[in-house]
């Protein structure tokens, strides 16, 4: 018996065909989903990390601000000699340290030995001399006393010729009343030559003693003679250290130019350089954290002093303003102010060097957040000193 074939149908093969495919197509749709959900997970974190960091910034760099561009500055003091000369002695040499009143140059000193003796010897004859115009005065003066006692004998004998005269007028001769009237007259005579003589004599002399113009000019002649001579001594008035030292014994020193400089620690300070939109919120007094390369690891505080209120613009024309360099590209960098800062040099506990690279932070306020990722990121920074 003959078995029946069956035959496939060609439709339905091509439906179970394409069920066939399609069941494939659409695991690769669900797979490619599956991989482009985490694209677009990390974009949307990164994203929002993005906005936040911007908000951060914007807001730290009012309420907090920092700047790396901050040095350490303080009074530098150029030693330059009061007189001119060769020197003879010298006691410091490069990075010295020197205390108020160490001696640190010696000028020779023999020519300015020289000039007070002879003020000296200016100022005795100063003396002589007003001691002789003095003695003239006195003898003009005495002088004009016997010409006064003269006159007043002259005087007394002319008023008796005139009285016997009009008793009786026969009693004297012609000859009589002639010299009794010629003596007053002589005597009237003495009487103005002495006092102008006198008063000739008061005028050489002007003042007697030691307000005589002359004594007190060779006074101060001397006097100046011998702060000269002190001069020769050059002797550091504060506590510091030598720096731009390169001279030696027989270096003529001119006045006025420099022989070195006096680093002083009187006076330390750090000159923060921030931005125009920093210094929007910083007050006086704010409280202020910073970092040293010296000291990694480490944070010290501060306070703000002041806040400059000009800088160089290249056409200053009298004295002198601070120069800050800015960043120059196509985003060009904000404007930077000078911001001086107060801190306490034992709190470092090493000398702070001048021009040491300094990190700020400023606390313009009670800001939460920002404070606390302000403290954070000066100390991370100060970690990173080991490294860098």
């Amino acid at each position: 018996m003959a078995k029946n074939k069956i035959e496939p149908d060609p439709e339905n093969s091509k439906e179970e065909d394409k069920g066939s495919n399609q069941e494939p197509a659409e695991d690769e749709v669900q797979d490619s989903q599956s991989k482009k959900s985490p694209v677009k997970l990390i974009t949307a974190i990164l994203f929002v990390f993005a906005i936040l960091f911007f908000i951060w910034y914007v807001l730290s760099d009012r309420h907090v601000p920092y700047t790396d561009q901050a040095r350490i500055n303080g009074l530098m003091i150029p030693i330059s000699p009061r007189v001119s000369g060769n020197l003879t002695q010298i006691n410091v040499h490069l990075h010295s340290k020197v205390e108020p009143g160490d001696t640190l140059f010696r000028i020779d000193e023999r020519p300015y030995l020289l000039a007070v003796q002879k003020a000296e010897a200016s100022l005795d004859r100063a003396a002589q001399t007003v001691a002789a115009r003095t003695a003239s005065v006195k003898s003009s003066a005495g002088r004009l006393g016997v010409a006064r006692a003269q006159l007043d004998r002259a005087q007394r004998n002319w008023n008796r010729v005139q009285t016997v005269q009009e008793e009786n007028p026969g009693a004297l001769s012609q000859a009589d009343r002639d010299a009794a009237e010629t003596s007053l007259s002589q005597a009237t005579e003495q009487v103005a030559s002495a006092e102008a003589d006198l008063e000739r004599s008061q005028q050489a002399l002007g003042f007697s003693g030691e307000k005589n113009a002359q004594f007190r000019e060779a006074l101060k002649a001397l006097e100046q003679a011998q702060l000269d001579l002190a001069f020769c001594y050059v002797i550091s008035t504060v506590k510091g250290y030598i720096e731009s030292f390169s001279i030696d014994i027989g270096h003529y020193a001119a006045v006025g130019q420099p022989l070195a400089t006096l680093v002083s620690e009187d006076d330390t300070w750090i000159q923060a350089d921030m931005k125009e939109n920093n210094i929007s919120n910083i007050k006086t007094g704010d409280l202020v954290e910073f970092s040293l390369d010296v000291r990694p690891g480490k944070i010290f505080t501060g306070k703000v002093r002041s806040i400059g209120y000009g800088i160089s613009t290249g056409n200053t024309t009298r004295g002198d303003l601070p120069t800050i360099s800015n960043s120059e590209g196509w985003l060009k960098d904000p404007q930077r102010f000078p911001v001086i800062i107060s801190f306490d040099k034992e709190e470092i506990g090493v000398v702070p060097r001048y021009g040491a690279q300094v990190d700020v932070v400023i606390y313009t306020g009670d800001h939460g957040f920002l404070n606390a990722a302000g403290r954070f990121r000066i100390r991370l920074l100060s970690r990173l000193s080991y490294v860098r």
